[in-house]
């Protein structure tokens, strides 16, 4: 068990691991073969460009989506897709890998891909802060940057160890992050969203749904009584604030009475990258600010 946490596998989660000398498997149980460490990269996934970036690949990426915003070069790059990826443009730009999140691509686009005979990884989406870690450690192995890969990770690792010694002995406030304001949607154990609540010192009160992202009723919300509501902000993922004032109606909820309404800009908390131990940070910062003033 020991060893397998070492390569950045966990027991339940989809194998991922090198079978052979440049064969890989992916989330989907995918196998892919790579004669050699790629060298022209199309990224689908904002998360996977930071990736590369985080462990100096930037100049291998060819290609990026228009959601692909971070770091600032990267918004430079072509851009393949707004939402499915255009196959001709995608194929123009010449690339020996393609790397995707299973949101961001289509069934028949990834069999299209398998078509050309174009090598693509699927990562499924982060359920824990470990996946991210798993998925730069596998992008390292693939790209033969396995030691910036480790180097990244262990960093991230290190501010998580700093961030949660100083809020774990702390009293853990009830939250309620509103990842969308209409329909009402939230986290639940199945995201990693969850688990950065629980590490920045907070109980998630829709930790009792299985699902990553539950509709909670507003009866249920009302019941946990929330004493802190989080919403994400910036340009893209965010909640309107028309839609955050909504919630100062429920005068009873004690989030409402002490005027603890935070954000945390969503690029850092729902982007299951490189940077979610700033939005670790960020949201810490929120829920303990007593923790972070020395």
């Amino acid at each position: 068990m020991k060893k397998r946490r070492q390569q950045g596998i966990l027991t339940g989660m989809p194998f991922m691991a090198n079978l052979a000398p440049r064969t890989f498997v992916d989330d989907l149980d995918r196998k892919i073969f790579l004669a050699a460490a790629p060298v022209r990269i199309v990224s689908l996934a904002p998360s996977v460009t930071e990736m590369l970036f985080a462990m100096g690949a930037g100049g291998q990426v060819v290609g990026v989506t228009k959601f692909c915003d971070y770091p600032p070069e990267a918004e430079a790059l072509p851009k393949v897709s707004a939402g499915t990826p255009n196959i001709e443009s995608l194929v123009a730009l010449k690339p020996d890998l393609v790397v995707t999140s299973k949101d961001f691509i289509r069934p028949d686009t990834l069999a299209k891909l398998e078509q050309l005979k174009i090598p693509t990884v699927v990562f499924v989406d982060a359920a824990v802060v470990e996946d991210v870690y798993r998925h730069i450690q596998m992008l390292g192995r693939m790209l033969n940057r396995q030691s910036a890969a480790d180097a990244v990770v262990g960093g991230m690792r290190q501010q998580v160890a700093d961030i949660t010694m100083k809020t774990k002995s702390r009293p853990h406030p009830r939250v309620l992050y509103v990842l969308n304001g209409d329909p009402f949607v939230t986290v639940g154990t199945g995201s990693f969203i969850h688990q950065l609540i629980g590490l920045a010192g907070g109980i998630n009160v829709a930790q009792a749904s299985p699902v990553a992202y539950p509709r909670l009723s507003l009866e249920e919300v009302l019941r946990q009584d929330p004493e802190i509501i989080v919403f994400p902000a910036g340009v893209g993922e965010s909640v309107p604030e028309e839609e955050q004032r909504r919630w100062r109606q429920w005068t009873t909820v004690t989030a409402v009475k002490r005027d603890r309404f935070v954000q945390v800009p969503s690029v850092l908390l729902d982007r299951p990258g490189p940077r979610v131990v700033e939005g670790l940070d960020a949201l810490a910062r929120q829920l303990h600010p007593e923790a972070f003033d020395k």
